[in-house]
C-alpha cells in the first residue's frame, strides 16, 4: 500500500508506504535492531511505549526532537521512549553517548525497513522514516497517531504527552 504525496520534505511531495494507522489500532508486528545488534520485536516490548520516527538523528530536526523526548523522558517513569531511524546501530550509539541520551532507546529499522512498513513511515523514494510518532498503551494498542505532514518540522509535542499523561 502506497499514500502518494502522503508528506513533504521542504516542500517537495513524496510517497509513504504502509497504512496509515489511526488510534484504536493494534500495534504491528515489526522487528529493529539495537545499538548492540540485536533484535527488537514490537511485542517485545511492554507497558506504555512512545514509537518516534526520524529520518537522520544526525539532521539539526531530529536531534532537537530526540533530545526533547529524552529530557521528556526523564520525568515519565514507566514509559518508554523508542526513537526510530534508518541510521546504522553504530551511528545511533555515537549519537546518543555524545548528545548524553540516556532516557530514550534508539533502533534501527535499516535492515529490511520493517517498521517503516508496518507503521506506514517509509519514504519511498528516499528509504527513509518520516517524522511520525505513536502513543501504545499497556495492552498493544495505538491511543495517539501523528504523522508530521512536514517531515522538516517538529511534531506536537504537547499532544504526545497529553496523550501518555491519559495512560498513567
Amino acid at each position: 500500500m502506497e499514500r502518494t504525496n502522503a508528506v513533504t520534505l521542504r516542500g517537495n511531495p513524496f510517497t509513504l508506504v504502509g497504512p496509515q494507522l489511526k488510534p484504536g489500532d493494534k500495534l504491528p508486528e515489526f522487528s529493529l535492531l539495537s545499538n548492540e545488534l540485536k533484535p527488537v520485536k514490537s511485542s517485545e516490548t511492554k507497558g506504555v511505549r512512545v514509537f518516534a520516527a526520524v529520518p537522520s538523528l544526525d539532521t539539526p530536526v531530529c536531534d532537537t526532537e530526540t533530545r526533547r523526548f529524552n529530557q521528556e523522558a526523564g520525568n515519565l517513569g514507566g514509559v518508554s521512549i523508542y526513537v526510530v531511524s534508518m541510521d546504522l546501530p553504530f551511528a545511533q550509539k555515537r549519537w546518543c553517548g555524545a548528545a548524553g541520551a540516556s532516557h530514550v532507546q534508539t533502533l534501527s529499522d535499516h535492515r529490511d525497513a520493517s517498521f517503516g512498513q508496518a507503521m506506514g513511515t517509509l519514504i519511498k523514494e528516499l528509504r527513509l522514516e518520516s517524522r511520525a510518532v505513536f502513543v501504545v498503551d499497556g495492552q498493544g494498542i495505538i491511543r495517539y497517531a501523528e504523522y508530521v505532514p512536514e517531515v522538516a518540522e517538529q511534531p506536537n509535542f504537547e499532544a504526545v504527552l497529553k496523550a501518555i499523561q491519559s495512560l498513567r
